[in-house]
């Protein structure tokens, strides 16, 4: 497994936790590089997981209103938990990370699906992350405040 996809697979996994616990990713974050630093069985959350953990904070109204707007027939709120946060992670990694290969990420998602959710899972994130991918162009734009 590839630096990268490892990096990857750890920020699902911080995700999860968080949409899990309830708190705020960023938070559960925090906790997993204490967490590295004081056990040392513990690896270090490392360069690239940093960035898709926080870069998806950053966007998470964003990223959130997209996947409920293109996910036809499901509310993100009734999605498996594993499936929103794969969404999540793929999503910020295809809309806003310009150095990954859009096919990278969507493969990277399908391939979390495919270890951690359901057999109907990796079909629906390809699916949801293609769409996404035709649509990119226009969809970095920010939700309005009022």
């Amino acid at each position: 497994m590839s630096a990268r996809s490892k990096a990857r697979k750890r920020a699902f996994q911080i995700l999860f936790e968080a949409d899990q616990r309830g708190a705020d990713v960023q938070s559960v974050l925090a906790d997993w590089m204490r967490h590295a630093r004081t056990d040392p069985r513990q690896p270090p959350v490392n360069e690239y997981t940093l960035q898709l953990v926080e870069g998806y904070a950053e966007h998470i109204a964003r990223i959130d209103e997209l996947i409920s707007t293109y996910a036809v027939d499901w509310d993100l709120d009734r999605m498996p938990a594993a499936d929103r946060s794969i969404l999540r992670l793929g999503a910020y990694e295809l809309v806003w990370v310009d150095a990954t290969p859009d096919a990278v990420a969507i493969d990277e998602a399908v391939q979390l699906a495919k270890e951690f959710s359901t057999d109907d899972s990796p079909a629906f994130v390809n699916g949801l992350l293609g769409r996404l991918k035709e649509l990119k162009p226009g969809l970095r734009r920010e939700p309005e405040t009022r």
